[in-house]
């Protein structure tokens, strides 16, 4: 279990960090990854209303340091998806939803012994930001037992 005020520091430490990187050059995309506030959003939240659980922030938040890596040394894809949804979009100070095509593009990497996946987020019209890092794996506990379990769910949450 992580407790509050160890989440707390890492939050505030990784924020600080998260916002002098601004953007980084990703080889296989011949251009820039954008890091804007809601990539660091979507560390601490599934959907704007549903936060993760202190534990998988405190593991995103510890691997951060490893996106930068990532995708600055990607010269491969692993994983492509594309789809139209709804996403929500600002507008003379109101926020309203607007259907967008949006692309995925996923990176996978070991580094310091942890696989990782970063998924690089482009919403129609706008630039290519860090969506989010996950570890390629998660443990929960089931009758007592831990055991690991891949992220195979949805990209949009994930």
């Amino acid at each position: 279990m992580i407790d509050k005020e160890k989440l707390d520091q890492i939050k505030k430490a990784s924020e600080e960090e998260y916002k002098r990187i601004t953007k980084v050059r990703c080889p296989y995309l011949n251009g820039d990854v954008h890091f804007n506030a809601e990539g660091f959003e979507h560390l601490l939240y599934k959907k704007w209303d549903s936060p993760r659980s202190k534990e998988e922030q405190y593991t995103r938040l510890k691997l951060l340091p490893l996106a930068v890596k990532v995708i600055s040394q990607s010269h491969t894809l692993q994983e492509y998806n594309e789809s139209k949804m709804f996403v929500r979009v600002q507008s003379n100070s109101k926020w309203t939803k607007e259907l967008k095509l949006v692309k995925y593009y996923i990176f996978m990497a070991v580094l310091n012994n942890v696989l990782v996946k970063i998924i690089v987020r482009e919403i129609e019209g706008r630039n290519k930001n860090f969506y989010s890092i996950i570890p390629k794996w998660r443990t929960e506990i089931k009758e007592g037992q831990h055991k690991r379990i891949l992220y195979t769910g949805n990209l949009e949450e994930d």
